[in-house]
């Protein structure tokens, strides 16, 4: 089964309820699981000491006139800045400073995450968070691999972050959820550990994808976004704890966050959520699933819901857009002046002009109309 299937099938199950929390384990029998749980235990003590604290990130950050833009934070370790020492050095921090240089405004940040979390406890930190902020502009949500890590069902994980995500979005505020990392690239696992994590992580992921966007809200796929550059400096991209990323690895994450973050603000020049998908930077419309199934290949991809020919659906689902807005993810293989008006303006899109297909092996895409 492929992974726009399995993210499918995931989705589907979190939509209508279900799931057992042993399913994954079941699958791999009891010896299969025996070697897994061999191989956890290991990697806990390979991994350095842990710590629990982060950075007070909470406050207003930049310069500019008028009210501060409301910036909300919401998931695990990752988005609470474990491992940062400094509050400009986390996720929320780093995106905070960005959206104020582009915007000329103050940006006042509300860190609502908790180290340790779950999906499940999204609608908690979210319920904190308005006690504070009345109507956040953005919500900025990371989460995922406790899901992963402690075992918790995937349909259920997704089903709580969709819940989430709905509940913003019925408040007017735009959301963009960074999704679940690829635990492949963490250095103390080994196989068959690292080949499992990989794998759950991945097609939690692409669930994620398909959950948010049907809720309204946009994703970017982490995945092994910072594989690469783990795996040649540990020391500088890990923190102490060799699990959690360094300053140099939230400053990372940051910056492929950053861009749909101020394109969902309208603040990212003529990168906005309405122009044309380049086919020479891989871009597309189709089905949602098969968008999710892409992005998890392609950290600091985009997808997000738009419509073809007025519709928002079609025979296989929302349509969802994908967009690669990170400079160095354009493609040179291909013709370096590509035929743009190929491409699906997703305010233009009655006019027939035909888009770049998403596609997976034996799919059957609709056209846009």
């Amino acid at each position: 089964m492929g992974r726009a299937r399995r993210a499918r099938k995931i989705a589907a199950t979190a939509a209508y309820g279900g799931g057992g929390l042993a399913a994954a384990s079941a699958a791999l029998g009891a010896v299969g699981y025996g070697v897994i749980k061999a191989e956890a235990r290991l990697a806990r003590r390979i991994v350095g000491r842990p710590f629990d604290t982060s950075p007070d990130d909470d406050g207003t950050y930049g310069a500019g006139p008028g009210e501060p833009v409301e910036l909300l934070v919401l998931g695990d370790s990752s988005a609470a800045g474990m491992g940062a020492v400094q509050p400009h050095e986390t996720v929320g921090g780093i995106i905070a400073n960005g959206v104020s240089a582009l915007m000329g405004r103050r940006v006042h940040l509300t860190n609502a995450a908790v180290v340790g979390a779950e999906s499940s406890d999204l609608e908690r930190q979210l319920a904190e968070g308005l006690e504070s902020i009345t109507r956040p502009d953005v919500v900025v949500i990371m989460v995922g691999a406790n899901d992963v890590t402690h075992r918790i069902d995937r349909a259920t994980a997704v089903r709580h972050l969709e819940v989430t995500v709905r509940r913003i979005r019925s408040l007017g505020s735009e959301v963009v959820v960074g999704t679940c990392p690829d635990l492949g690239t963490i250095e103390p696992l080994a196989q068959p550990l690292r080949m499992l994590a990989r794998r759950w992580s991945r097609d939690l992921a692409a669930a994620q994808t398909i959950a948010v966007v049907e809720a309204g809200g946009r994703t970017v796929s982490l995945g092994d976004l910072l594989g690469q550059e783990f795996a040649a400096s540990p020391s500088t991209m890990f923190s102490e704890d060799r699990f959690h990323p360094s300053a140099a690895g939230y400053a990372r994450a940051a910056a492929a966050l950053l861009p749909s973050v101020c394109a969902a603000l309208g603040v990212w020049g003529q990168d906005t959520a309405d122009r044309a998908p380049e086919a020479r930077r891989g871009e597309g419309v189709g089905p949602v699933a098969i968008a999710a199934g892409q992005a998890v290949k392609d950290a600091g991809t985009e997808v997000a819901p738009t419509e073809v020919g007025g519709q928002a659906r079609g025979p296989r689902g929302r349509w969802a857009v994908l967009l690669r807005r990170r400079p160095d993810v354009v493609t040179t293989a291909l013709d370096p002046q590509p035929d743009l008006d190929a491409g699906v303006d997703p305010a233009r899109a009655a006019s027939g002009q035909p888009a770049p297909q998403l596609t997976e092996p034996g799919s059957e895409l609709g056209h846009a109309r």
